[in-house]
């Protein structure tokens, strides 16, 4: 076989299908989040403003971050020295657990190197370790969900999107002796629709399953101390387990899952995910630690961050361009084409310096390509009108040129 000419076969064709990925080379500016220098394939450099970023409240670039980050480093050096089994374990590490635990009234919670990684880990050691467990997925839980739970090779089964009618359905189908995970998100990040996470903890109840809710795009965001939906809608001791992410809201990166200290333990002990990798950095885990703690006191950025976000809804609105309607920070411009989805991407960046990343297939399904914009409170007015000033432009440009869009 030719593999390199195989290779080279299967990535033109998802050129041709406009499905190619290309990464925007960026330096982000210390203290001037969402400015970034982008460097173009050809060397060029231009700044531009980051309208698509993860970090959706700027804390990646709050001084109490980066100072107790640079405390750490001071205090520790560079990394944490090997697994957590194995010198790994940091106070840093040690006091950032603490941390999330209290963020979601638990009694622990436990560090893994990645969001990835933690669904993974914890979904794959809980499935494959309780003997005889069905797990129930939503169709549309994340790729690391779906992984977890495919390495387990647990019984799965897969239930229609929020869908309760659907989910009682096949809970009430299934062998009543038999254990059973009901596994979810609550902010999904494509649609940024919201689950019905009361309801399904009502359905956990009646058929006496645990609940695994994978909160990523929530904590930090919302709720009085940013805890996520499970905080904001007072749901959070009714979660078996709640998942985060120390790499959206919280600006820095690693993922964590907080629980009763014995399925944490039981996770520790089992999880090769987490056995067999080298603990994150101290200065990573201090970051984290006062980025959550500072989220548990301000409400400063939340705010700020939702009124940016019906600010620019409100703006698209005006102009026609249709965008999914959702409850959440999230909003989907659509577009419905990968190649005209990635057209207004490209000539966002190299003619105005906006920087918003195409999101086709197989991220979302074909046809509802779009344009994913996280408003975040630092923001300005004028950014604001930056931005819908050049999706006005764009958005005519092509409709002028016949180029299909999605109905408005």
């Amino acid at each position: 076989m030719n593999f390199q000419r195989y290779f080279q076969n299967r990535l033109s064709a998802l050129q041709d299908e406009g499905n190619y990925r290309v990464f925007a080379d960026l330096s982000r500016y210390r203290g001037a989040f969402p400015r970034a220098e982008h460097t173009g394939q050809s060397g060029d450099r231009q700044d531009v403003t980051i309208w698509c970023s993860n970090d959706y409240l700027g804390m990646g670039q709050h001084p109490d971050v980066i100072g107790a980050m640079h405390d750490a480093l001071d205090r520790t050096g560079a990394g944490a020295g090997g697994t957590r089994n194995i010198s790994g374990t940091t106070h840093d590490h040690v006091v950032l657990e603490q941390e999330l635990a209290d963020l979601h009234g638990k009694e622990a919670a436990l560090l893994f190197t990645s969001g990835y990684v933690s669904n993974w880990a914890a979904l794959g050691t809980l499935a494959s370790e309780i003997p005889g467990l069905i797990v129930f997925s939503d169709a549309l839980n994340h790729a690391s969900m779906i992984e977890g739970i495919r390495h387990s090779r647990a019984q799965k089964v897969i239930w229609k999107h929020n869908d309760l009618n659907d989910l009682e359905t096949r809970l009430a189908a299934a062998d009543p002796d038999a254990p059973k995970m009901i596994a979810f998100e609550s902010v999904y990040s494509m649609d940024g629709d919201i689950a019905p996470i009361k309801e399904i903890c009502d359905l956990a109840d009646r058929y006496g399953a645990m609940t695994y809710l994978d909160e990523v795009h929530a904590v930090g965001m919302y709720g009085p101390r940013g805890g996520g939906i499970a905080e904001r809608e007072g749901l959070m001791h009714r979660l078996t387990v709640i998942e985060g992410t120390l790499g959206k809201a919280f600006g820095v990166v690693g993922g964590y899952i907080a629980a009763s200290a014995a399925l944490c333990d039981f996770v520790r002990s089992f999880a090769s995910g987490f056995i067999f990798t080298t603990a994150l950095p101290p200065a990573v885990a201090a970051g984290a630690a006062a980025s959550v703690r500072y989220l548990k006191q301000s409400g400063t950025e939340r705010q700020g961050q939702r009124d940016r976000v019906a600010g620019v809804r409100a703006g698209l609105d005006r102009l026609g361009i249709p965008h999914q309607p959702n409850p959440s920070h999230i909003i989907p411009v659509m577009v419905g084409d990968p190649v005209k989805c990635k057209f207004i991407s490209d000539s966002l960046l190299e003619e105005f310096g906006i920087y918003i990343q195409p999101i086709n297939y197989p991220t979302v399904p074909k046809g509802t390509e779009r344009l994913r914009i996280t408003p975040s409170p630092v923001h300005s007015d004028a950014d604001v009108s930056q931005l819908l000033d050049a999706l006005s432009d764009l958005w005519n440009r092509c409709q002028m040129a016949r180029m299909p869009l999605a109905a408005q």
